[in-house]
Parts: C-alpha cells; sequence; structure tokens
C-alpha cells in the first residue's frame, strides 16, 4: 500500500480532517497520529482515536494499515477527539493523595482529640497506611504505558475519593462515635484482617509486575508465585481487587461504621465490573485460561 489516506471526523463523517499522502502500507496507527498531530496541532496523538469505521473499535497503535484490509491507493479512517487527556500516574497519585490529606483534618479536630476511643486512633493509622501504600505502588511498583483518560474523568475520580474519605472521617472522628459492640476483640480482629489484605493485596501488586518484562508487551496467565498470599489465584482473576475489598470489609469491622460500609460496598461494585472484565478478557485471550477461576469472589463471582 502506497498512496493517500483521508481521515475523516468519526462523529460528523462528511467533515475531512487531514489528507495525508505517501502512505506507505508498513507505517502503524502510532505513525499516522503522529503525522495528524504534526499538521492539526491540537490533536495530540493521545487525543486521537483511530477507527476504520466511525463507530468501530479503536484501532491499537502497534497495528500496520497493510493489516486493515484498506484500498492500496486512497484508504479512509476516521478520527475521533478525546479532548485533553491527563496520564493514568497523575490520575492514581491525585485520588490517592486526597485521601491521605482529608482524612487528618477530621481525625486532628480538637473536639476528637478529646474523647478518642482506641478504634479511632487505629483507623486512622489503618486508613493512612492504606493510602500512603497506593502511593508508593503508583510510584515503584505499577507500570503504566502511554495510555491516558480524558481530563474531566480526573474530577469525577478524585471526588469519589475525597469525598469519601470526608464522610468515612467525619463519622468514625465524630466525638459521638459508638465503639464497636463486642470492643477490644472486634477492633483488633477487624485490623489482623485489614493487615493481611493489605499486603496480600501488595503481593499480588509485585507478582503482576514481575509477570511481565520491563519493555515489552509480553502477557502470560498470572498464577501463584510460591508468596501463600498469592494462592488466591488459584480461584479468582483480579486477587488484588478481593483483598482491596477485604481489607474494607475488615476496616467497617474495626470501626463499626455504616459510612464504611457504604464505602466498601460502592467499592464492591466498580471493582466486581473490572474484575469481570479482566476476566472475560483473561478467557479470551488464552485457551488453557483455568475455567475453575471467578472473577473476584472465590467459587461465587
Amino acid at each position: 500500500m502506497s498512496g493517500v489516506l483521508e481521515v475523516y471526523d468519526a462523529k460528523r463523517t462528511d467533515n475531512l480532517i487531514i489528507t495525508l499522502e505517501g502512505i506507505s502500507g508498513s507505517e502503524t496507527i502510532k505513525a499516522i497520529k503522529k503525522r495528524i498531530a504534526q499538521k492539526k496541532l491540537k490533536l495530540t496523538e493521545e487525543r486521537q482515536a483511530l477507527r476504520v469505521e466511525p463507530k468501530g473499535k479503536p484501532l491499537a497503535d502497534d497495528q500496520k494499515l497493510s493489516d486493515l484490509g484498506l484500498s492500496s491507493q486512497k484508504a479512509v479512517l476516521y478520527v475521533r477527539d478525546l479532548g485533553p487527556q491527563i496520564a493514568w500516574k497523575t490520575v492514581f497519585m491525585a485520588e490517592y493523595a486526597g485521601p491521605l490529606f482529608v482524612y487528618p483534618l477530621f481525625y486532628l479536630h480538637p473536639a476528637t482529640n478529646a474523647v478518642m476511643h482506641p478504634a479511632v486512633q487505629i483507623a486512622f493509622f489503618a486508613w493512612s497506611f492504606h493510602y500512603a501504600k497506593r502511593l508508593f505502588e503508583t510510584q515503584f511498583i505499577h507500570r503504566f504505558g502511554n495510555s491516558t483518560m480524558p481530563q474531566f474523568n480526573l474530577v469525577k475520580n478524585c471526588s469519589y475519593y475525597w469525598g469519601f474519605a470526608a464522610f468515612v472521617a467525619y463519622f468514625v472522628n465524630h466525638p459521638l462515635f459508638t465503639p464497636p459492640a463486642f470492643r477490644d476483640l472486634q477492633v483488633y480482629l477487624g485490623l489482623a484482617g485489614f493487615v493481611i489484605s493489605e499486603f496480600g493485596n501488595l503481593s499480588i501488586h509485585i507478582l503482576l509486575r514481575n509477570l511481565r518484562p520491563a519493555g515489552t508487551r509480553e502477557r502470560r496467565i498470572p498464577k501463584p508465585d510460591g508468596n501463600p498470599l498469592s494462592l488466591l489465584f488459584n480461584y479468582v482473576s483480579c486477587p488484588n481487587y478481593t483483598y482491596e475489598i477485604s481489607s474494607w470489609i475488615f476496616f467497617t469491622i474495626m470501626v463499626q461504621s455504616l459510612p464504611a460500609l457504604l464505602f466498601t460496598l460502592a467499592g464492591f461494585v466498580q471493582m466486581a465490573i473490572w474484575a469481570q472484565g479482566k476476566h472475560r478478557n483473561y478467557l479470551k485471550e488464552f485457551p488453557d485460561y483455568p475455567k475453575n477461576r471467578k472473577a473476584i469472589v472465590p467459587f461465587v463471582l
């Protein structure tokens, strides 16, 4: 293939965005995006979603034009402007930094300190540990590609994390906080479960990082790596989500708070959706993927 490529607006298909000449079939979608961005400065590479059909699936950056079945003389693609984008690493840092700083505003309130129950103190350190761990993982463990997210979604995501942090912290640190029904037994049972779940979550993140060699796109079936906490991979596709939800279940037990329970339920619904999507992708990608695994809840979901 060597010829002309016309790129139209995916929303207004009669609107010709740009015509590129001297196109080779060996060029990748990423190369095409770069050429578009050079002439249409507003359409940076991250903002472009190129498609063969106006409402088709976005093309992967490493796909070649010769593999798309386009005309060798005059090809047509459609581009959708995704709007201003922001890197996922920046998104995570903003999401997790908020709860780490919002919660202490309520914990350190003078009215709280006067009648502080041990459960309140432990909850503060547990909450802080969780989000400090998330920031550490974002900076040093997770690997991020070139994928981005619309900037507007950052406001929505931060509102969720920051808002729930204030909601939970207000009631847990309130002067009228009611101690758990089973007192210290319930508090320390919740704490033990929380700590185990947190380290289980960390173990899975490290395993997933090591699963793909740096600088490659290799994908393999995740399996236990000898760490007892990774054995959950024998039962679910996304044990990191399982441990995450488990952490918040035990946190809720520790503080016996309705806002904490609502936060846990909201997180479970969202993570269940993510886990089911990843589980389906594993089943499609790997013919020998273990059929007995569930997505997030062993034997159930």
